[in-house]
């Protein structure tokens, strides 16, 4: 008998993302046929919540915005799927890809990563500081935890839920990638990387502040290694 494949929810973690989520959710219910698609609304003022409940999501709003870290955290706790795959709410990552990680999560792997530098950015889809600066902090996670990735800070991935049942999250904000690839290391998960475009924000501007979440991230990457040793 041939096993059936695992349940999945796509995860994403959006605040005032109205004008591209309700195509995020419609894009991800197609690449994941039978799957649920799960936004947490991270007190979004603009009417997130509405438009991803009516292109098909299953929605949670939280009262006020609290960051990426916990909205993630809060969803994780809430998906329904054997794997979760987490994927940001801009519409900057393409999700008609999912099935990439999905076919690289084998059973011996804990954790796909979407790695937009083995994979390509588009014209306008990262400045030229966030570009080094992510550079920067994967060299620092490759030297201190012995790795050999290329993407530290991407937010596509797909992970199995009993993987992060080892894991103890604590991010409240963009440090959470960061947090849960360490996490899923230091419990001993084997850790790919797959190639996936990144393309520009449809709308808006991104809420990375890019010197102070870079400090909280590199922060929580010593922190990590400090209590590992």
């Amino acid at each position: 008998m041939t096993e059936s494949p695992p349940s999945v929810t796509v995860l994403v973690a959006a605040y005032n993302e109205a004008p591209v989520i309700g195509n995020v959710v419609r894009d991800a219910l197609r690449a994941v046929p039978g799957g649920e698609v799960l936004v947490v609304d991270d007190g979004s003022t603009d009417g997130t919540a509405g438009v991803a409940t009516d292109a098909g999501a299953r929605v949670i709003e939280l009262s006020a915005n609290s960051g990426k870290g916990l909205a993630v955290r809060k969803g994780l706790i809430e998906a329904h799927g054997q794997v979760i795959v987490l994927i940001d709410g801009d519409g900057q990552d393409d999700a008609t890809e999912i099935p990439r990680l999905l076919e690289a999560l084998r059973p011996d792997v804990d954790l796909v990563v979407g790695s937009r530098f083995i994979g390509r950015f588009e014209p306008g889809a990262i400045t030229p500081f966030n570009h080094w600066g992510n550079r920067f902090l994967t060299w620092v996670i490759n030297r201190l935890f012995s790795t050999a990735l290329t993407d530290t800070q991407a937010g596509f991935k797909a992970v199995r839920t009993q993987t992060l049942r080892r894991v103890n999250l604590r991010a409240h904000r963009f440090d959470i990638e960061v947090d849960l690839l360490l996490g899923v290391l230091r419990a001993g998960g084997h850790v790919v990387e797959v190639p996936v475009r990144r393309g520009p924000r449809q709308h808006g501007e991104s809420r990375l502040n890019s010197l102070l979440d870079g400090a909280r991230i590199l922060r929580r990457i010593v922190a990590l290694r400090v209590s590992a040793s």
